[in-house]
């Protein structure tokens, strides 16, 4: 996936279409999201651009359901 298209404040959705994020910024290859959302707790998470399905419009849409990628996401 070619995260140049990524932006910040762009939304995260699982397969599922639930929220999984907001985007902070883009760091290697990975996609830094923005701590204050509710499924931040206070925290940065990073997702792998590899688990990027698609970009719709303003949505980044992943290959994993919410609950999915917020289990597997890796944690400042």
């Amino acid at each position: 996936m070619n995260l140049s298209s990524i932006r910040e404040k762009m939304k995260v959705v699982g397969s599922d279409r639930q929220p999984v994020g907001t985007v902070d910024h883009i760091e290697g290859d990975e996609i830094k999201l923005m701590k204050n959302d509710p499924q931040a707790n206070g925290q940065h998470h990073y997702i792998p651009s590899d688990w990027v399905e698609k970009i719709e419009g303003d949505q980044v849409r992943l290959n994993k359901s919410s609950s999915e990628a917020c289990s597997e996401w890796r944690s400042d």
